[in-house]
């Protein structure tokens, strides 16, 4: 059916009654013209569901991660005697790249100790730490995983109850991880190359059940639980510092949950609530206060109560929901999905995995994990089917790596540019689950084929750095072929421009060319080379140095005046990569300078002691 539009009257050849007809009219059609587009928008802005091909071994239990090989383990409730589970299931793409047709396996060594609800970090050495659990045997208890020797390691008791806490990486490697025990104020710090917990510093108000957001200068933001205040962690102070107030609440009062937080690609923060309303945070990017503002509410009276959230490489997050608590159901079902636009300001509702508009399941069993592809992994719990969600659009500039050098180094080698970890964390869901993929990863192709290197010992833990130099190490697959590549890196999804890569059949590695000007300056050397983690170091560091040949080294340490401190090798080592541990605690707190001498030649690096 035609629609009727209003019929203008003139009289006679009234030049001027016609002008402003016209001007109506001209107005009318535009205003048709724009509502049009933004219906089509709101039709065709959101992405795609797709099941995958494969279901998993087990039964989803949680959290999904990403190693810094591609691959994903997902944990799982399988697995101990409590029915909460200690197996983690992995997913490998096909040799496409393809996670939607990936192969799921049960290779992965079970953990310890039994969780559900739990901190989690992927650390710079590309390890995997684990710690607590609301539920299971292992709330007081942490361990690390080790994909290369498929094992893991218990680490020393945190001294009190993890729970469902948060936990978030430093810049110098080490993970911040809160205490749910006694005032729901402390926090412990775990050094992974010591394996041992010190006490942190004290927060002005309860962290349990909140999220934590990682801001450009390092420091974390949360707000304090079932309040309006935030507060602040200078990693440079190692301390906890009040923030601005909060224009809306966030906790509900009955479960006092809230939802995931996001570093928006224009720098401001975003907090989802669980009553519905959400906000945004302006950083100041120094110690005083940034300013919070009210941002619009969730559509139709739904919240966000522990609830998976994804930022996908259009800027735009996919969110899980569900109608707000209740002092009769904390956790309401079912769970609606929505992809929030920055922009726009505004929420738009999409499907949910299975079609129809919500899943009949509370939205705190969501979990999502941003993939190299720039697709998001999606499951609920007690699910064997995992699902990608395709977001539409382009990638954003603002978060594309740039690749600027790569030396080798023996079988190892150190990648640089800029832009390696991405413009946010990637996932958020609150307090009980991190699933952080804010460092790079190594992609080759040949053809339809795809590889992942494995990457380690990045330089940086940090969010939107823009210019700022990032380097990381990689080795390439055992079973990469000899040829030709195409070799991207990876960021949050987000890939750099690609470069030509070439294995020999001497199973030497070189770059042949640059397929952009941006990255002209790409050059590949053989060179020896010399890294210090953690930076500056309190107590304990690791030398990392990395042979092109093997050769006489020769390693001290001297401080600033050319005094010699401290005579750390003197030998033969083979090419490749070693590592010395370092005892820092009876050096005077101030910079030093480690060299080592080789045939080659000479390299420092300065190391500061606190």
């Amino acid at each position: 059916m035609k629609q009727h539009l209003p019929r203008l009257h003139c009289s006679g050849e009234n030049r001027t009654c016609r002008l402003i007809s016209s001007k109506k009219l001209f107005n009318f059609l535009l205003l048709f013209v724009i509502l049009l587009i933004s219906a089509k928008d709101q039709i065709y802005a959101q992405g795609t569901w797709t099941p995958l091909t494969n279901l998993a071994p087990d039964d989803n239990g949680g959290v999904m991660i990403l190693l810094s090989d591609g691959t994903v383990m997902a944990k799982t409730f399988s697995g101990g005697t409590d029915g909460i589970g200690n197996v983690w299931n992995k997913l490998t793409p096909d040799i496409h790249g393809s996670y939607l047709n990936g192969s799921w396996s049960q290779t992965i060594t079970p953990m310890h100790k039994t969780r559900l609800y739990f901190s989690s970090q992927v650390l710079k050495d590309g390890r995997v730490y684990v710690a607590g659990g609301e539920y299971g045997t292992g709330g007081s208890a942490g361990e690390v995983y080790n994909p290369l020797t498929n094992k893991w390691t218990n680490t020393p008791s945190p001294s009190g109850f993890v729970s469902d806490a948060n936990s978030e990486i430093l810049p110098d490697g080490r993970v911040l991880q809160a205490l749910v025990t006694g005032t729901l104020r402390g926090t412990n710090i775990y050094n992974p190359v010591t394996n041992t917990y010190i006490a942190g510093p004290s927060c002005l108000g309860i962290h349990n059940e909140s999220v934590w957001l990682k801001l450009p200068d390092n420091s974390i933001l949360f707000v304090d639980r079932n309040t309006t205040s935030s507060e602040r962690y200078i990693p440079t102070l190692n301390t906890w510092v009040k923030d601005g107030n909060v224009p809306v609440a966030l906790y509900d009062p009955y479960g006092l949950e809230t939802g995931a937080a996001f570093l928006l690609p224009d720098g401001r923060g975003f907090f989802l609530g669980s009553t519905g309303h959400t906000a945004y945070y302006t950083p100041s990017g120094n110690t005083t206060p940034g300013t919070w503002v009210a941002a619009p509410d969730i559509p139709n009276k739904q919240g966000a109560p522990d609830a998976a959230a994804a930022m996908m490489v259009n800027g735009k997050i996919l969110c899980a929901v569900s109608p707000i608590p209740t002092s009769g159901n904390h956790f309401p079902s079912p769970t609606s999905y929505y992809e929030f636009n920055y922009k726009l300001n505004s929420f738009v509702r999409v499907n949910a995995p299975t079609g129809g508009l919500t899943s009949n399941a509370s939205c705190y069993v969501t979990n999502m994990l941003d993939l190299p592809d720039g697709n998001v992994l999606f499951c609920l719990q007690s699910s064997k089917q995992y699902y990608i969600y395709t977001p539409k659009g382009t990638p954003l500039l603002a978060g594309k790596p740039t690749i600027k050098k790569i030396t080798k180094n023996g079988s190892t080698y150190t990648i640089t540019g800029t832009r390696f970890n991405g413009i946010s964390e990637g996932a958020s869901y609150g307090d009980d689950w991190q699933m952080n993929t804010n460092y790079p990863l190594v992609r080759l192709t040949s053809g339809s084929n795809v590889y992942y290197a494995r990457t380690f010992n990045w330089n940086r833990t940090s969010v939107k750095t823009g210019s700022a130099p990032d380097t990381a190490k990689f080795t390439l697959p055992s079973a990469l072929p000899t040829g030709t590549y195409s070799l991207v890196v990876v960021a949050n999804g987000i890939s750099s421009d690609a470069t030509t890569f070439t294995k020999t059949t001497a199973f030497e590695n070189e770059i042949t060319s640059n397929d952009n000007t941006e990255q002209s300056d790409l050059t590949i050397v053989a060179i020896n080379e010399l890294d210090i983690y953690p930076n500056p170091a309190k107590g304990q560091t690791t030398i990392h140095i990395s042979l092109a040949n093997t050769s006489h080294v020769n390693l001290k340490v001297f401080d600033m005046s050319g005094k010699e401190i401290k005579a750390l090798l003197n030998s033969d080592m083979v090419q490749g990569d070693h590592s010395i541990h370092l005892n820092t605690t009876g050096l005077t707190p101030g910079m030093y300078v480690v060299s080592m001498v080789t045939p080659q030649g000479i390299r420092n690096a300065k190391l500061i002691v606190q």
